[in-house]
């Protein structure tokens, strides 16, 4: 039987598996399927921009674990701003920087679903650094899907927290000036110090080994959370190309290149009980 690759999108779990099964006795085999947790719709996402290999990911996880009716995210104020047309369970919207506090009270009236927020750096690390680190020090059961382009992708490229020394933007046109505008900040680092973070890693979305090692992460992540067992982090490091000024492919070069040597990849905090997970 030969392998044939086919794309298709479904709005439920069910109708999509009855379609594999009508394709058991055909001379076609289904290889690739849009994963039931994703609605049928064009994204507005960037050529070459990662958030929609991330955004796969987590569909694809939840899907797997079954938690697809029971999951309730948290968009950000950010490129990812519109990601609860683009996921087929329920979503919500915060104000800039407050998912955390939202998904805060969420997973507090609601402590059998499972809670996520989804922010770039912009919304997490600037005017939301307040509300994440208080959220990771309460050790909230939630799972944060942190994306780091080292820039504000949505308003235009500008310098961002993670933005690294040198690089050029249209807010530092000559390049981040750490005299004046201070380093980037390492979130991962930050957050792994806090006792109530169980589980916080760097991964990296440049390339298909990476992309695999993620979605393991993202997988461990909301087991964490399922399991009752503390805050749970996973940063993306993740490709600008319309903002850095690159093709997608030099985009996902330079960032292997300048950000990992910048924000290692890693596991910077993973507790001991979570260490015994067997996923």
């Amino acid at each position: 039987m030969k392998a044939i690759p086919v794309i298709v999108g479904y709005r439920s779990c069910e109708k999509r598996l009855d379609e594999e099964k009508q394709m058991v006795d055909t001379d076609v085999k289904l290889v690739y399927t849009r994963p039931a947790g994703f609605e049928v719709t064009p994204t507005h996402y960037c050529p070459g921009c990662t958030h929609g290999v991330a955004h796969r990911l987590v569909a694809e996880v939840l899907e797997e674990m079954g938690e697809l009716g029971n999951t309730i995210g948290v968009a950000p104020v950010g490129c990812s701003v519109f990601a609860y047309n683009y996921f087929n369970f329920d979503f919500v919207e915060a104000a800039h920087g407050r998912a955390p506090a939202m998904a805060t009270g969420i997973k507090r009236v609601y402590p059998d679903r499972i809670v996520f927020t989804y922010q770039g750096d912009g919304d997490l690390a600037s005017i939301g650094m307040g509300e994440i680190v208080a959220a990771a020090a309460r050790g909230e059961l939630l799972t944060v899907i942190f994306i780091n382009n080292a820039n504000y992708g949505m308003t235009g490229g500008q310098m961002a927290p993670t933005t690294l020394p040198g690089q050029k933007t249209t807010s530092s046109p000559t390049g981040r000036d750490v005299e004046r505008q201070g380093f980037p900040i390492r979130t991962a680092e930050l957050l792994s110090t806090l006792e109530g973070a169980s589980y916080v890693v760097r991964r990296s979305l440049h390339d298909s080994r990476n992309i695999r090692n993620a979605k393991k992460a993202i997988r461990t992540a909301f087991e964490v959370q399922k399991q009752g067992l503390g805050f749970s982090m996973v940063e993306l490091l993740s490709t600008c190309p319309t903002n850095w000024g690159m093709t997608p492919a030099n985009a996902r070069t330079w960032l292997r290149d300048s950000m990992i040597p910048y924000f290692p990849l890693g596991d910077y905090k993973v507790s001991p009980v979570v260490g015994e997970l067997k996923i």
